[in-house]
């Protein structure tokens, strides 16, 4: 969830958009989904009101460009050869982009908006789907290597690792830390060794 860093393609085209998204989180941050406003956001990324406009159109789809870039610039999955250290690994890596200050209220925002835009909620779902699937194959590595029964739902055990921390970041002022990440990703194993998450017959 977290951004790689890579250098993203250069252009005019590439450069206003890439100052649009960096503005659109900055909006987002400060203000929320309900302060967010296309012509602030020109204003913020110094492009014309009417290039904002033509290009996105409204604030749904600006949101869901920058979920899609979100997406694209993510960090790769871990691969260490343990079900149980990639699993942590994940969940470290949401609870470090959950806890920080500038992500947390990102994707506060964004969480919000899924529940009131219909664009927004697509985007989202495209976003963690790309994340899901980014991570699941180590769940598929360990059953191939018999740590799990067979039928085991990949999509499932990663889902199961980031929930509590969602949870935790929506409903409490609890910080979220290694440890919290940690007992998240050990539960989670736990019950995909048990055979919960198995596909149904």
């Amino acid at each position: 969830m977290t951004t790689s860093g890579m250098q993203r393609p250069g252009g005019r085209t590439a450069r206003v958009r890439i100052a649009v998204l960096k503005a659109a989180e900055d909006a987002l941050v400060e203000v929320g989904f309900a302060g967010l406003d296309l012509g602030d956001v020109a204003r913020r990324a110094e492009v014309g009101r009417t290039t904002v406009y033509r290009r996105w159109g409204s604030v749904g789809a600006l949101l869901a460009d920058l979920l899609t870039d979100m997406a694209e610039q993510s960090l790769p999955r871990a691969r260490t050869g343990s079900l149980a250290e990639d699993l942590r690994t994940n969940a470290r890596l949401v609870a470090r982009t959950l806890a920080d200050p500038r992500q947390g209220a990102l994707f506060r925002a964004v969480l919000v908006a899924a529940a009131c835009d219909h664009d927004a909620a697509e985007a989202l779902h495209r976003f963690y789907r790309a994340r899901v699937e980014e991570w699941a194959p180590c769940v598929t590595e360990a059953v191939d290597r018999g740590e799990l029964p067979p039928d085991t739902d990949p999509v499932e055990v990663v889902r199961a690792v980031s929930a509590p921390l969602y949870y935790r970041m929506l409903t409490t002022p609890d910080p979220l830390d290694e440890a919290t990440a940690d007992r998240a990703a050990a539960t989670t194993l736990a019950a995909a060794h048990a055979g919960a998450f198995r596909r149904p017959a």
